[in-house]
């Protein structure tokens, strides 16, 4: 009885954070109906805006995004650029310069979020925009997330829509399809549960100064919340980024990622449910704490079904249907199929989980950062 009651609960909450919570989701925000998009505002009124970019030996592509910053359909005496340089050894600094950033801050090593901090110190903007040094904006991106910020008060915090280019073998575009789909849900609801560091903004007033090690993508949106602000998305406000080249590139990427994650999870005031509302309690368990016990979830199931198999011809069938999937994530190697392709990104993704946390625990999660393989 026990295999199968831990068999069964952990194969639903696979089935239900990666499926039926999005299903409920869409039924609750359709319900509640869509909120208008906030009208654009003219250019007399809009705010003030500081647009921070940290960067870390970015000489390949700060020029190019300095050009792209400045190029913005922004008043230009209402946005402020700024390049914080953290400890780059390349000529990040002195190209930043040279392609017009309004301030550029050569500091040393401290990782992102400390970079971005003294970015903010030495910002003057009404607003505090940030983007990173490979990801390229539309030109109405930055309007259609300060729109948020004047039509509603209670607004601390929106990120915008970042789209992975070219399409190819890594299929992290079609992850990222469906994880915006449920944030534009989410932010329909009781606000996002997690951005992304692409392309965000926070009132001066709602920025947080978090542990260097706790990233903003993870750590600013539920903060918000706890402190009485409202966290949303905006798809409109687009920008854009490479992707890496192969699916073991990317789960490699996300193992970097998921060991900043698990300190905003067990030190960061995650699971402290003050300040939370019930519904936002609700999705941020759905999507965020069932999501990251996922490798876990999977590894009770496999040991249950392992010691069910013999004992009934479903559990047989639950076993193949679980070797199944790890048998086309690894054909996916030779016979590049799609649906072999998905397989071993979710494989590789879902162990990035486990194995960040291991990274974690063994060497610490530091500060600094390290550039991506295949974002360039």
């Amino acid at each position: 009885m026990l295999l199968k009651g831990l068999f069964w609960a952990s194969a639903a909450a696979i089935v239900y954070t990666h499926a039926g919570y999005p299903l409920v989701l869409r039924a609750v925000a359709g319900r509640r109906g869509a909120e208008p998009p906030p009208a654009p505002l003219p250019d007399e009124s809009l705010p003030r805006v500081s647009l921070i970019v940290a960067a870390y030996d970015e000489e390949e592509v700060i020029e190019d995004k300095v050009r792209n910053a400045l190029a913005l359909d922004y008043p230009r005496e209402r946005l402020e650029l700024i390049v914080a340089s953290d400890g780059s050894t390349d000529r990040t600094a002195e190209l930043a310069r040279a392609a017009g950033a309004d301030v550029v801050l050569d500091l040393p090593n401290g990782g992102k979020v400390r970079a971005q901090d003294q970015g903010v110190e030495r910002a003057g903007g009404e607003i505090l925009a940030f983007s990173d040094a490979n990801t390229t904006l539309e030109p109405d991106a930055l309007r259609r997330l300060v729109a948020h910020f004047a039509a509603d008060p209670r607004v601390g915090y929106v990120c915008g829509q970042v789209r992975f280019d070219p399409a190819g073998p890594n299929q992290e575009g079609a992850y990222w399809r469906y994880e915006t789909a449920i944030r534009a849900l989410e932010s329909r609801l009781a606000g996002v549960t997690a951005g992304n560091g692409g392309l965000y903004a926070t009132r001066r007033e709602s920025y947080i100064v978090v542990d260097p090690r706790m990233g903003h993508d993870l750590s600013f949106p539920f903060n918000m919340v706890k402190r009485g602000w409202r966290a949303l998305y905006e798809p409109r406000a687009q920008a854009h980024e490479k992707t890496t080249p192969d699916n073991v590139a990317e789960g490699k990427r996300k193992r970097r990622m998921m060991s900043h994650m698990w300190p905003i999870v067990i030190e960061g005031g995650m699971l402290a449910p003050h300040g939370y509302t019930p519904l936002y309690a609700w999705q941020l368990v759905s999507h965020r704490v069932l999501r990251y016990a996922t490798p876990f979830l999977h590894l009770i199931a496999l040991a249950a079904n392992l010691a069910l198999a013999r004992r009934a011809r479903v559990y047989a069938l639950t076993l193949a249907a679980q070797l199944g999937l790890a048998a086309a994530a690894l054909l996916a190697v030779a016979v590049p199929w799609r649906p072999f392709r998905l397989a071993q990104y979710y494989l590789l993704v879902t162990g990035s989980i486990l194995g960040g946390l291991i990274d974690w625990i063994r060497t610490g999660t530091p500060a600094a950062w390290e550039k991506a393989e295949g974002t360039r």
